[in-house]
Formats: structure tokens, C-alpha cells, sequence
């Protein structure tokens, strides 16, 4: 019989840790930085990871692990079970400014694409993007259709809650936010109050529908098992798989090749932010974040071959590592800083969730059927085109694919989360002068 293992210790060796760090939290000693922080985030992470992972209805209907440890930090947030200088402490190496979730996402992204068959990723990629596109016309569509039969007006479904949900995230919000003010709407102030409730509500719809998708669509037809591409264009199935010879020198673990993938995701991530610099400075009036530009650099470099193989079994294992070693982690501390559960409970009216719930559904749905035409799985088409547009990116995208068992997705999901929230950026900006005087 195995023995219970958490964090891969034994369980005795692992509850010492953690009543050693709680003690110490509890006792206002926790060191301060990174190394008190990510000590909470394991230990916390790893236990409700666990619990999630086997509660009956979590388990099977609610995303599992995944949303539980995002709700339950929340919740520890919200009832001030932690003291709030935990938050602090961890929001200022994990948040926007700090960069710790840079670290977590870049090594997703650079190892998930140099990690991808060459082929794969080229026919995959070219029939992607509509299903963005078809995610995006459906939920505007349908939003708009809804809120003006439910008396809450067409134009505030589309600028309150179409356009936050779809547009990637915080980050992204409180550029809309700005978008907003700059065309005389409202405050960005008011804007981005508006819209923290929505991109919670949105991610944490989006995360409890992928794990629920993925126990309900279990047809071989429409469910890839985190396979994205399903038509493969008269090429040999076998050609898009990664070869036995290179699974085997991926599971030979060298420090060498760890130390090179570290490195390259490092060089990649620095690379995206000066293209995005040159691009702002050429085209100010519309921004791309930098992890879109590192998408984009590191898929030519995978489909020219320019790089040596060691470094992309580098960057795989290196990608490997922070997975298998962060995810819970990483989901504890997403929880603590950006799940508001008081803002939630404030804007909870019945017309309101229903809004907010079928913007989530719609995009799935136009994402899932466009890809589905496309030559995609239905439901990874709809959850990465989808549901990866309506969680609150980064973070949200890990909780999402987490919860749907789906983390080699990861590229695809980052290209929703970024350019398909710039594209969202770009018609707020058209579209905001037009409407916002139909806003009832």
C-alpha cells in the first residue's frame, strides 16, 4: 500500500511544516518576502488542494482542487482568519508590480510551446483564432439581446458586463476603465468598481464551468482530452505527437538543461517587453501586452528550429517543475488578493448573475462551435477561445485549465487572455462614443 504523501513528504513530515508556518503566521514571526509568503502559499495550497480533490461534489462538479483553494483563501480573506498583512506581504512579490506570476506564467508559455510538436502547433494556431472571434459575437450579441428583455438596458449589458468579462482580466479592466473615461462615459474610478465584481464573478463562472464541461462532454467526437486540433488536414495523426525518443530524453532530469530552460523563459519574457515597447512607440493608440509578443517569439522560434533541442527539453522541464511544484501555491495566493468575496455578495441581483453567467456560457458556446468548424475539439475549442476570454486572465487562466486538466493549453489560453483582451480593447474604444448614450 502507498503511503499518504502530501507535497510529495510524508504526511507526518508535512504537518510539522505546517504547524510551523501557521504558528508563526499566528504569532506575527512569519519572515516577511518571499520566503514567509510561499511557505503559507504550499502549505495552504497543498492542503486544500487535497481537500478539493476529494470532497464528493467539489471533486466531480465544481472544478475540484482548484476553485476550492481559490474560494477558501477568499473566504480566509474575507472572515479575517489571516492576518491581513499576509495579503500585503504576498501581493507584493505575487501582484501585477511584483512579478512572481510573470515567473509561474512565462515558464508555462515558453514550455508549453517549445514542449508542442512543430506541426501541431502550426495547424492549430491558424484555426484559433476564429474561434475567439465567434466566442466574442455571440456573448456581445447575446448580452445585449438579454439585458434589454430583462429591463437592465442593452448597452450597460455590453459596457457593465460584456466587455469587462471579455476583456482578460484586471489589468485589462482598468485599461477599459481609462478607455471609459477618455470618452467622456464615466470615472475610471467608478469604472474599475463596476467592474471588479463582474471579473470576479466571470472567473469564477468560467472556472467552475470548465471542470464541469469536462465531466459532462465525454464523447471522443467533441472532447479531445487536451487535445486542441481534431481535424488534421490528411496528415498522419502520429506526425503531430511527440516521438517515444523524445518523451524518454524529457524524463531524463538534467540540472544543466533546468538551469537552460530557466534562462530561456527569463530571455523570451524580456524579449516580449521590448517588442511591446517598440510597438507602443510606433502604434500608441493600441496596446499588446508583452506575454503576447513572447508567444509570438518563442512559436517562430519552435516552428523555425532555430533553437537546439537541449533548450527546448530545457524549458519543457523547466515548465514541468514550476507546474507540478506552484500550481497550488499560485492558486492560494490568487485567491487571497484578487477574490473579493464582499464585492461579490454586494452585487449579487438575480438580473445581474444571470448577465454575467450567460456571457460566460455564450462564449464558450461561439468559441466551441466556431473552433468545432474549424477543425477543433469542441470543448477545448470553447474552454481556451471561451472561457479562457471570460476568466480574469493569467491567474485565471491557470484556474481554469487546472480545473479542466487541461495545462498544456496554456498558449492557446495566453493568446485569448492577451490579444484576444487587446482586441477587446480596441472595440471598447470604438464602440464606447457610440452607445454609452443608450446606458440606462
Amino acid at each position: 500500500m502507498k503511503k499518504f504523501k502530501l507535497f510529495d513528504l510524508p504526511i507526518w513530515l508535512f504537518a510539522i511544516y505546517f504547524v510551523i508556518v501557521y504558528a508563526a503566521l499566528y504569532a506575527g514571526v512569519l519572515p516577511g518576502g518571499m520566503v514567509g509568503g510561499i511557505a503559507w502559499m504550499i502549505v495552504t495550497g497543498t492542503v486544500l488542494k487535497w481537500a478539493g480533490d476529494h470532497l464528493p461534489i467539489v471533486k466531480d462538479y465544481l472544478g475540484g482542487g482548484s476553485i476550492f483553494i481559490m474560494i477558501m483563501t477568499a473566504v480566509m480573506a474575507w472572515l479575517k482568519l489571516v492576518p491581513e498583512s499576509l495579503a500585503e506581504n504576498i501581493g507584493n512579490y505575487f501582484g501585477v508590480s511584483g512579478g512572481f506570476l510573470d515567473v509561474f506564467i512565462a515558464s508555462l508559455i515558453c514550455g508549453s510551446v517549445l514542449g508542442m510538436n512543430k506541426k501541431l502547433l502550426v495547424a492549430s494556431s491558424k484555426r484559433y483564432f476564429p474561434s475567439i472571434i465567434g466566442g466574442l459575437v455571440l456573448s456581445f450579441a447575446c448580452l445585449a439581446l438579454l439585458g434589454s428583455v430583462m429591463g437592465y438596458g442593452w448597452a450597460n449589458a455590453i459596457l457593465y458586463i460584456a466587455m469587462p468579462i471579455m476583456g482578460g482580466g484586471f489589468g485589462s479592466g482598468t485599461a477599459l476603465a481609462k478607455v471609459y473615461e477618455a470618452n467622456g462615459f464615466i470615472s475610471a474610478a467608478e469604472g474599475i468598481g463596476i467592474m471588479t465584481p463582474t471579473i470576479t464573478i466571470g472567473n469564477a463562472v468560467s472556472i467552475i464551468m470548465a471542470g464541469l464541461l469536462c465531466k459532462l462532454i465525454k464523447s471522443p467526437k467533441l472532447n479531445g482530452n487536451g487535445m486542441l486540433l481534431q481535424k488534421t488536414g490528411g496528415m498522419d495523426p502520429k506526425d503531430l505527437q511527440i516521438s517515444p525518443e523524445m518523451k524518454a530524453k524529457r524524463e531524463e532530469l538534467k540540472l544543466e538543461y533546468l538551469a537552460a530552460g530557466c534562462l530561456t523563459m527569463g530571455a523570451f519574457f524580456a524579449w516580449g517587453f521590448i517588442l511591446a515597447k517598440l510597438w507602443n512607440l510606433l502604434v500608441p493608440s493600441i496596446s499588446i501586452h508583452a506575454y503576447a509578443w513572447m508567444i509570438i517569439s518563442v512559436a517562430v522560434c519552435k516552428i523555425t528550429g532555430i533553437l537546439p533541442e537541449a533548450v527546448e527539453i530545457g524549458a519543457h522541464q523547466w515548465y514541468t517543475l514550476i507546474v507540478r511544484l506552484f500550481s497550488p501555491a499560485i492558486l492560494a495566493a490568487t485567491g487571497l488578493i484578487y477574490l473579493d468575496i464582499a464585492a461579490i455578495i454586494e452585487s449579487m441581483t438575480w438580473s445581474y448573475l444571470v448577465l454575467c453567467l450567460v456571457c460566460c456560457a455564450t462564449a464558450f458556446i461561439g468559441a466551441a462551435f466556431v473552433g468545432k468548424w474549424c477543425g477543433l475539439f469542441f470543448l477545448e475549442g470553447g474552454i481556451t477561445g471561451g472561457l479562457c476570454m471570460s476568466n480574469m486572465g493569467g491567474n485565471g487562466d491557470i484556474a481554469t485549465l487546472s480545473a479542466a486538466n487541461r495545462m498544456e493549453l496554456m498558449p492557446f489560453a495566453q493568446i485569448s487572455s492577451r490579444l484576444g483582451g487587446a482586441l477587446v480593447l480596441v472595440i471598447g474604444g470604438i464602440i464606447t462614443p457610440l452607445i454609452m448614450g443608450f446606458v440606462i
